[in-house]
């Protein structure tokens, strides 16, 4: 589906007209921030939780994007629409403090990633809606009628 663009995660769109076999300066950085560094360098700060990878299919009434994100609620989920930016971003806290009578243990965790796609104008802003089931968040972009792709039909020669 080439017309969602990707937005990265500081916001600047991608340029969908570049050439792919050159990084642009957004996308390395993403690799950077998203890759595994060893457990010593992130072990008092890392929470586990990366970029969800997601899917993007289109049939001919709709567009779907299913984002892998296990171990959430459906209330942790965050889903906006503005001026045909779909954006999807979740944001978890946690801290536990455990005392004993020698000692105070306190723990804090952080979460979050927001993923960000230019809707194409064929969607019916109006009817999108997600559910999220089975650690998959699903969201349905149906089409406009206009945009929704004919049936092919036999045309008879006179």
């Amino acid at each position: 589906m080439s017309n969602l663009i990707s937005v990265p995660k500081n916001g600047t769109l991608s340029n969908s007209n570049s050439n792919s076999n050159f990084s642009t300066l957004s996308h390395w950085l993403d690799d950077i921030f998203n890759r595994d560094f060893p457990s010593v360098l992130t072990s008092n700060f890392n929470t586990g939780m990366t970029l969800p990878q997601v899917n993007i299919k289109e049939t001919a009434d709709a567009f779907i994007v299913d984002m892998a994100v296990p171990g959430l609620k459906k209330s942790d989920f965050h889903i906006d629409l503005d001026n045909d930016l779909l954006s999807i971003s979740t944001e978890t806290k946690e801290e536990n403090e455990h005392k004993d009578a020698n000692y105070t243990r306190r723990e804090f965790g952080y979460a979050s990633f927001k993923r960000s796609f230019n809707l194409p104008e064929s969607v019916d802003e109006d009817a999108i809606n997600a559910r999220y089931e089975d650690g998959i968040l699903s969201i349905l972009l149906p089409k406009k009628e206009e945009a929704k792709q004919k049936p092919v039909r036999n045309i008879e020669i006179s």
